[in-house]
Formats: C-alpha cells, structure tokens, sequence
C-alpha cells in the first residue's frame, strides 16, 4: 500500500462510488512529494538484489538497475543535457528503456518516449515540437533518424541494440536473425557513423561514467527534481489529428502508480512478477508496466514485441500473476491457446485492461483459459493515464468501465455549458485528480479547451449510474449523427462481435446525401468462417434499431491499429472519403 507519510487532501463531496471500492482501497491515498526516481531508489534500498528485468532469461537486480541509472545520468551530463532539456526515448521494451528513463529524469531532463514505428515525419514532428536535445534508439532504427535528423535540433544520438543485454548464444544468435527478417535490405554498420561526431553507443557511455575511469572523475548528480517540474512529454496518438505533447509532472506519474497499487490491493515490495508486455512508450505501459513495478518492487518480464507465442512461453517460464494488457493481446493469447490445444496461463491472477474497449466476448475467454480476474479500466494520456477501473474482486460490471480511482473525482457535463449533469444522463466525461496533467507543451489555447479549476475534459461520452459506475457511449469524434439520431459506434460493435462468425468490427460514419451521415461496419472474420453482408445486416436488425443498423459492410483481414491496440478510426474514415466508385453492399 501506499506510504502514510502525508495526510491526503479529502474529496470535495462523499461520492456514491467509494461504497463500491474493494475491501483495504481507501477514497483517498497518501501521496509523498517526491520526483519519480525516488520510486526506484527505494526499491533498490529494500530488495536491491531481487530481479527488477528478466529479458530472455538475463537478470538484472535493482541495484543493478539503479547503478545503470545514475551512469546514464552523468553520462548524459558530460554531454551537456541540462535540466529541463528534453531527451527523446525510441526504444521497446528492453533493458535499455528503464535506464534510459530513470536516467533522464536523475540528470534533471525531461523524457519524450517515442513510438519505434513512426515513421520520418511522425519522429520529425516530436523530436521538432518537444525541441529534444538528444535520442536514445535502437540501431535498427537509425535509418528513420537518419533521413530526418538533419530538420531537427537533435545534438546527439545515442545508438543501443537488443543483443548487448541478450544472454548468451541469444545475444550471438539475434544479430543473424535480424538479417534474416530484414530479406536481403540493408542494416546499421558501425562503420556508418565511425566519424560522427554526434553519435554515441550507450554501451560506451554506461562505461565510462561508471566512476572514476578512462581520465573521467565522478560527477555529482543533480538535487532531484521538484515533484511539480515535468517528467515526460507524452505525446497523444494523434488518431484525432495532430499530436500534442502531455506535460505530465513527476507528481502525475507518482500518484498514478501508487494509485494503481492501493488498487490491486499488492502489498508494497511483495514479490511479484509483471508481464511487461504493453509497450512503455505508451503511457498506460509506462504507468502500469513500468512505474508500477518499480514502486511496488515487481519484478518485470521484459517483452519487446507481441507475438502471442512468445508471450504464451514467457508466461509459462517465469509464471507472472500480474498482466496489465490491451484487450488484442487477451484475445490473441486465448487464440493461441486454443488452436494448440494447450498453454499453462493459470499463474496470471491480476489482468487491468486499457488503452482500448474491452468486449465481453474477450474478457469471459481469457477469464476461463487463466482463472485471473481481468477487469476494465479507463483513462488517458493527459492523466497519466489511469482514472477509472473497475474494482478486482468485488463488484464489478461488466459494460463499464468501472468507478474512479482513489483521490479522483469524476462527473458527466454537458458538453456546451460545462455544467455537471444528473445520474443516468448523458455527455462527456470529466476528471480532476493528482494524475491530472499540467497542460499541453507550448499550446496554451488547446490546454484552454480541455482543462478548467483542474477539471479535465475526455472527449469521451459517457454516463453515471446511480452508484456511481461509470460507461462510455462512444468518443465525441466519432459519434455519428444519421438522420438526426446520435449513434454510439461502440454500442453497435458490441452486438457485431456476438455474431459467431465476426472476430472483430469496427464502426464509423461516414457522409450521406439523404442522412447527413450513415454507419459503415468492417469486419474481421475468424479464421476459417464465413459470412454475407446480408447476413451481418440481419444480425444487427435483431439487436438494434433501424437507424443504428449498418448500412454498409467491408470485409478486411484486419483492421489498421496503433500499436497499442486501438483501431485507427479516422484511417479508416478517410479512406472511405477517398473511395471512388468501389462495390460496397449498401442495405
């Protein structure tokens, strides 16, 4: 449980929800006014020689870890980095990304983590608007730098690889596997950058700046960071337009994770097991997979990509009980169980779903294959990300997305006039907590349109029972509004996925002459089904009313996702924009 070192501000009114909390979750935790680091600090301080990463079988204990830390720290230093210059993290779920975050934020720098998939103009973008001094990626990634790095203020590159904390023969092996995937394309040579001035090996600084070694004298570093500075820009996915930068402080990270431990009820510095499979340059991975280990001393099963049958291994090899996931990896995990016909998941007790919806469907699948408790929760970049969850062990109801957090309130406005709306009725959803983020970098106006007296704007529509669950109808974008009536894709897409033939479905609007707008389903079939679009529209008609039914049907292999999971809705509106003249069953 979180430190009782302070006394927490009380919520402002008794909310309905707190009744509904698991026995031991408090309405309001005790948050210590500390920067980040502090978190790993102290658990290399109590249980410095338990494995803070596994990363295909090498170990790492938390002193190790924290030793890697501070080298980076100074090294990053010796560079020039000062506090509050930005540092751009390009990287998976390697060894490297915890050193090279808690290292950032103990040289008094502010974190950027950044998607390894962007592409040259997406990187250009961050790197640009975040002003980062400095990158730490993988090599193989150095061909996306490269071709942008000349149109950015970056100084220097820090390069790393998976094979430095591979363990023998995989750290030998991983090289010609690389080159086997690339299919004859060229890849990262040292010799590439042996003259350049701006590029560096982390393996070379990490060295150095060990102590007092190569002619260097051990620096000192910093006074830590006041727990109001900013730790991370957090840049939004950018599904609904340009990405901004979240400016989420130490205090937001700090109270996020202690948040999410009083809320799984895990004793602090108990031992257990994370399967750090969600990405950490996405919030919920950093929060939920990263920052949470660390304060409550897990240790953490490194995953750099998602392929369910290493997953399924790595479940069965170190026997996790603790899976913060996105609701694809559920699904593909079960699926992969079942068409082996075997897999021992049964370690995995805790399961927090975020990042995307969670379908029933899915969640009764994974429940039976593992016999954990896998509940939905809610949240976003700009709250680092956690506000609500539904409760563990007790009440919990499916459909929703649970109660909010301890220390956070939450309420249904009405879009237009702000003003709070009664239980049972609909609108967007706001929250106000310590996770609550300073604002958005260098765009004053946008952070004008979300944040008031510490209230936070979602964008999400939703609504709150009487007892205080809340559900999300659908985002404000992507409702669609046919012929006067408001439709909520998610509402339809729950009643596509029970066909027995649909694995997943995703609905958007799109223009109509006669309606203003009309719904288009795609959908993914499981493997070896089939199904018409007559017999989909059909389906709906039992569940739905006429005017919610899809009036269009496209089949896909599969749906184009972020890497986290969420389906790319606008991808797929604009597409449908662009279509001239394609047969599309039209009901």
């Amino acid at each position: 449980m979180a430190d009782q070192s302070l006394t927490p501000e009380p919520l402002a009114v008794p909310y309905p929800w707190i009744a509904h909390y698991d026995q031991g979750v408090t309405a309001t935790v005790n948050i210590p006014p500390v920067p980040l680091p502090t978190l790993l600090s102290e658990a290399a301080s109590r249980c410095g020689q338990r494995d803070a990463l596994i990363f295909y079988g090498n170990r790492i204990n938390f002193l190790q870890l924290e030793l890697a830390a501070d080298r980076f720290a100074r090294a990053l230093m010796r560079l020039g980095i000062n506090a509050g210059d930005r540092v751009a993290i390009c990287l998976p779920n390697v060894p490297q990304f915890p050193i090279a975050f808690y290292g950032v934020l103990k040289a008094g720098a502010i974190a950027v983590p950044t998607n390894p998939l962007y592409t040259p103009h997406e990187m250009r973008h961050q790197l640009n608007d975040s002003g980062a001094r400095a990158i730490v990626i993988l090599d193989s990634l150095y061909p996306t730098l490269e071709a942008i790095r000349g149109e950015t203020v970056i100084e220097h590159i820090i390069l790393t690889d998976i094979a430095s904390y591979l363990p023998f023969p995989l750290a030998t092996l991983y090289p010609i596997k690389e080159a086997r995937e690339r299919h004859g394309k060229p890849g990262f040579e040292k010799r590439q950058v042996k003259d350049d001035p701006q590029v560096k090996f982390l393996s070379d600084l990490l060295g150095k700046h060990a102590g007092k070694h190569g002619g260097y004298e051990l620096i000192d570093l910093p006074p830590p960071a006041d727990p109001d500075d900013i730790a991370i820009l957090q840049y939004t996915g950018g599904t609904t337009g340009l990405a901004k930068g979240a400016m989420l402080t130490h205090r937001n990270l700090v109270s996020n994770a202690i948040q999410s431990a009083v809320w799984t009820g895990m004793e602090r510095f108990s031992s257990h097991i994370t399967l750090a499979a969600a990405p950490f340059f996405h919030v919920y991975g950093l929060t939920i997979g990263l920052n949470l280990s660390i304060y409550n001393g897990s240790t953490m099963v490194l995953m750099p990509r998602f392929i369910p049958r290493d997953v399924l291994k790595a479940i069965e090899t170190y026997h996790p009980d603790v899976f913060p996931g996105i609701p694809t990896m559920y699904m593909a995990i079960a699926r992969e169980i079942e068409k082996r016909g075997r897999g021992d998941i049964r370690s995995v007790r805790v399961c927090l779903s975020g990042a995307a919806p969670l379908l029933h469907e899915v969640q009764e699948r994974f429940e039976k294959l593992s016999g954990a408790r896998l509940v939905e929760g809610y949240g976003l970049t700009e709250s680092s990300p956690v506000t609500h969850c539904n409760p563990l062990w007790g009440d919990r109801r499916i459909g929703t997305i649970g109660v909010p957090f301890p220390s956070t309130e939450a309420r249904i406005l009405d879009p237009q006039s702000w003003e709070p709306l009664p239980a049972g009725e609909r609108g967007e959803i706001a929250v106000r907590g310590p996770q609550v983020m300073r604002g958005y970098w260098k765009r004053p106006d946008e952070t004008a349109k979300v944040l008031h007296e510490g209230w936070l704007r979602t964008g999400d529509i939703g609504y709150m029972d009487a007892d205080g669950y809340f559900t999300i109808v659908d985002r404000a974008k992507d409702l669609i509004i046919a012929g006067g009536y408001n439709i909520y894709p998610r509402e339809v897409e729950e009643v596509l996925v029970r066909h027995p033939a649909i694995q997943e479905a995703v609905v958007v609007g799109i223009p109509d002459a006669y309606r203003g707008e009309t719904v288009r389903a795609y959908i993914v079939l499981k493997d070896g089904m089939h199904a018409t679009s007559d017999e989909i529209i059909q389906f709906a008609k039992q569940e739905l009313a006429i005017y919610k039914v899809p009036k269009q049907v496209v089949f896909r292999t599969e749906l184009p996702k972020t890497l986290v999971g969420k389906v790319l809705r606008r991808a797929l509106r604009e597409e449908a924009l662009a279509e001239s003249g394609h047969a599309i069953k039209t009901a």
